[in-house]
């Protein structure tokens, strides 16, 4: 997701092409692609021998043992290149979710080995990587030299005539003293041009054949699919659970200072006054009446605290007149505008009411706007909140801000907040909400 804008620092006047073959990201990925031949080339040898001698072996009772830990062995090494890959890639693969025995033993663990679908991948990476980490090396290494080698021609032309007894480099010849040499300026000028080219193209080169490595760790190496969605899962579902802890916290401190206290105080002025009623009438009726005015004030409050928990114009009548009258008590003035055909989910309509709400809070107290816009519409299987203000700009969901808390309670529905929020203004967050209607 979208983070907040910083004002911009002044960048280097050198273009990116002719920044690109100095940068240390193209000479680790080019590093990365000189690694990987004597890596693949390790992985493919302990591949096809763990291979050959388990299945080899399988007539015995030592085949199935032999391959499981072979098996284990090509996890051991995958992560090692996992590792290579987040040092000279920066690429952050996950560890695939470890083999999970039905039974304890030597061969619960040799049956969940052989049962992982991880354990196969790591293998099939092994004997896939070795065919491109060859042509990655070759083309990358070749390309990376010529292209400087011929780049500075004119500064080592000159060991030609010294020690070779030519005149340049030869480009074509017969063996009988007829050949074309290198050695004229426009030939030399022409040659260095060439090898400029090379060079200014090799980091694209470079970085386009690294694309195909990333492919292969992120997709062989790390978990699978399902696993990756079971962790999100649990993720999601902890910080909703948190959020509810929270919620219930601040009810519950809701009620206590507030609600409570005063129904607290309330109880205690009319045992006085039924103290008072024989003796003093008029101080009982008049402490009486000050009683019904703090009954007033505990239903406001009650009723304020229900519309935080579910309002109950949401219920009824939906986003729409909902949002309206959430926009009628901000401070700042706020045009409204929802356009939707029909309601979704409850979950999702509550989790987009209070999502403006919080939102419009921060225009209220962070963003010194003076008008503010709150449009809701779908698109395709979306619901789209934005809410947009010409304040001070500035906000971010770096950790630990409302921003960021709300962002991580959208991403648990599988939710999305993009906040475009430059210094200076104006601010447009926008909340996805998957549809489920």
């Amino acid at each position: 997701m979208d983070t907040a804008y910083a004002p911009r620092l002044r960048g280097s006047r050198v273009p990116v092409g002719l920044r690109a073959p100095f940068s240390g990201r193209t000479w680790r990925e080019f590093l990365y692609l000189l690694l990987s031949l004597p890596m693949s080339v390790l992985m493919f040898t302990y591949a096809i021998t763990v291979l050959a001698l388990g299945t080899g072996l399988l007539v015995t009772t030592l085949g199935i043992p032999v391959l499981a830990g072979g098996l284990a062995g090509s996890r051991a090494l995958g992560g090692l290149e996992r590792a290579r890959a987040r040092a000279l890639l920066g690429l952050e693969v996950a560890a695939p979710e470890p083999p999970r025995a039905s039974r304890p033993g030597l061969m619960g663990w040799v049956g969940a080995v052989l049962k992982s679908g991880a354990s196969w991948r790591h293998v099939v990476y092994s004997l896939l990587h070795l065919p491109w980490a060859i042509f990655s090396f070759v083309f990358s290494l070749t390309l990376w030299t010529v292209g400087w080698a011929l780049l500075a021609y004119p500064l080592w032309r000159w060991t030609f005539p010294a020690y070779l007894d030519q005149p340049g480099a030869l480009m074509w010849g017969d063996g009988h003293g007829h050949g074309v040499y290198l050695d004229t300026p426009t030939e030399i000028g022409f040659t260095s041009g060439f090898g400029l080219l090379l060079v200014l193209a090799g980091p694209w080169v470079i970085h386009g054949l690294t694309q195909v490595d990333r492919v292969m760790v992120h997709g062989l190496l790390g978990p699978s699919l399902l696993a990756t969605r079971v962790s999100q899962l649990e993720s999601d579902r902890g910080v909703v659970v948190d959020t509810a802890a929270a919620d219930l916290r601040r009810i519950e401190r809701d009620l206590h200072d507030g609600a409570q206290a005063r129904l607290v105080a309330l109880a205690m002025d009319l045992g006085l006054a039924k103290e008072k009623l024989a003796e003093d009438p008029e101080a009982a009726a008049k402490m009486v009446d000050e009683a019904h005015g703090e009954v007033k004030t505990a239903l406001r409050e009650l009723r304020d605290l229900a519309r935080g928990i579910h309002p109950a114009i949401l219920t009824d009548r939906g986003l729409g007149p909902a949002l309206s009258a959430l926009s009628a008590r901000c401070t700042v003035p706020v045009t409204v505008t929802v356009d939707l055909d029909r309601r979704p989910a409850a979950a999702i309509e509550g989790i987009a009411y209070f999502t403006a709400s919080e939102l419009l809070q921060n225009v209220s107290k962070h963003a010194r706007a003076t008008s503010a816009t709150l449009d809701v519409w779908t698109n395709a299987d979306r619901l789209m909140v934005l809410v947009a203000d010409n304040g001070q700009g500035g906000a971010h969901t770096e950790s630990g801000t409302g921003l960021a808390g709300l962002a991580e309670r959208l991403d648990a529905v599988d939710g999305l907040l993009i906040v475009d929020s430059p210094s200076g203004g104006p601010t447009c967050i926008t909340a996805e909400l998957p549809w489920r209607g």
